[in-house]
């Protein structure tokens, strides 16, 4: 029945926004570093700066993911406040 200027405000549970598969894809690749890392390091006899390149390289592309997933929680948390200002309104 319809019911002019009535508003349903019952309340929502929040629906869960399933699997983060991009958070899965940034921790693989980290993960993966270190493995690429053990493989890679220096043998005997190599230079020592070789070592010193391969832990800044692991450790930029961490921050680099690191960083790129801090970008996609904020993107994350600003979609659900838009979206809950739009239910708002």
């Amino acid at each position: 029945m319809f019911r002019s200027g009535m508003r349903n405000d019952s309340a929502k549970m929040p629906r869960s926004e399933g699997f983060d598969w991009k958070a899965a894809g940034y921790l693989t690749s980290i993960v993966s570093v270190f493995f690429l890392g053990a493989v890679a390091w220096p043998k005997a006899g190599e230079p020592q700066w070789h070592a010193f390149a391969l832990i800044l390289g692991v450790t930029t592309s961490i921050i680099g993911m690191g960083c790129r997933y801090k970008s996609h929680l904020d993107e994350k948390r600003e979609l659900r406040k838009t979206k809950a200002e739009a239910r708002s309104r």
